[in-house]
């Protein structure tokens, strides 16, 4: 990885990195594609992450986390990611739309009780906002939240849900005033194992197969008030704000998985020979490596600005949205670019399993759908250009 001055690294910058690192090459290397190609979870390198803090690198150490700023999250992020994509989202998710949620917008019980957990490793967290009918268009959700006293009877159907076979407790985003459509919406903090609440089918999916990702399904689930996050109609406004956090955990996972095929290109373009030459001796070749890493570079600038605008977010207040959007639509669309140069490189055996360059082609697609598809971040970023809310 290339040294930005910059942005220049603390000692406990690298020494956080070169964990991620560390680990992500014996731990996971190993496993990657058979977990893959079974489509399991990875649950006992997924505990060894939160054992050694990585589902938790933002978050306060009263709460089990490492208490490290979002550049040290997105350098330990980029080394998982670059090894296995769906180890990454798992990390994504705990840390970005579950974790930071709940600190920005929870009560001292709601952080005691649904974020140690999560952060010290012993749970594992859920977001869930999309449902079959409701993707983009949050605001046309059908799920529906009842106050019932001092309770909240949830029912409906979520989809698309990031360990949903497997998380213990979830945020989850349900309507409670219909008639104010995104006012409505208000957020709970849902355990896993309350009644009323049971997983749906796992999605088959074209990557990232190792990451569990099903329906949850509501049926007269019956939620304490108490775990309302925020307040009552507030929900849009908490899940927006979160997705913020998001995609710069997207963006991240799509830069690892970016740089993972550039490095495989580069080295089979260092040694297949044809015509008499090495393969990257040809200008065809050569000029698809230069575009490859000159988007990488450029990926990792937005990324590292986005976490340094999320960080400054903290005490101003404010929110880093056009930073997020910018960082994770060119870094979900470099992935997407980097992985189809890296087939072609590869020829024939960039179509094989034989070697991990197809499975960083599948995962890479996922990048530019979710946490806001790339349409969705250029309209977040063309409205704010042109001041329109």
């Amino acid at each position: 990885m290339t040294e930005l001055p910059i942005y220049p690294l603390t000692n406990e910058h690298k020494m956080l990195r070169d964990a991620a690192r560390d680990f992500a090459q014996k731990e996971i290397a190993p496993i990657a594609a058979e977990f893959d190609e079974s489509g399991e979870f990875p649950s006992a390198t997924i505990k060894k992450m939160g054992e050694l803090g990585f589902m938790g690198i933002q978050v306060p150490e009263q709460y089990g986390g490492a208490n490290m700023d979002a550049l040290a999250y997105v350098l330990a992020l980029e080394e998982i990611c670059k090894v296995d994509a769906s180890h990454g989202v798992i990390m994504s998710v705990n840390n970005s739309l579950y974790c930071h949620g709940i600190l920005q917008f929870g009560t001292e019980e709601q952080k005691k009780k649904f974020v140690e957990p999560i952060a010290s490793g012993k749970a594992i967290g859920g977001y869930s906002l999309t449902e079959p009918q409701s993707g983009s268009d949050a605001g046309n959700m059908k799920s529906l939240a009842t106050r019932d006293g001092d309770f909240y009877i949830l029912n409906g159907r979520k989809s698309w849900v990031t360990s949903g076979p497997v998380a213990n407790y979830f945020v989850v985003f349900m309507m409670t005033d219909p008639s104010k459509k995104q006012k409505g919406v208000t957020a709970f903090l849902v355990d896993g194992n309350t009644p009323g609440l049971t997983r749906g089918k796992k999605e088959p999916k074209l990557g990232i197969r190792a990451s569990a990702t099903s329906e949850l399904i509501f049926e007269n689930c019956k939620v304490p008030a108490e775990n309302v996050l925020g307040k009552e109609g507030e929900g849009f406004k908490i899940a927006m704000t979160v997705l913020d956090a998001g995609r710069i955990g997207i963006a991240t996972q799509a830069l690892g998985i970016a740089e993972a095929a550039y490095e495989a290109a580069r080295s089979y373009a260092g040694q297949r020979e044809a015509f008499g030459h090495v393969i990257g001796q040809f200008q065809g070749t050569g000029f698809k490596l230069a575009d490859m890493k000159t988007r990488i570079e450029a990926s990792r600038l937005l990324i590292y600005n986005a976490a340094i605008a999320k960080d400054k977010a903290k005490t101003s207040k404010g929110r880093y949205s056009l930073e997020a959007s910018m960082a994770k639509l060119f870094a979900s669309e470099t992935a997407m670019y980097v992985t189809h140069q890296a087939v072609q490189i590869h020829g024939g055996m960039g179509y094989s399993k034989e070697l991990p360059v197809e499975r960083y082609f599948r995962d890479a697609k996922i990048t530019e759908i979710y946490e806001g598809t790339s349409e969705i971040q250029r309209l977040v970023i063309s409205r704010s250009e042109l001041g329109i809310k």
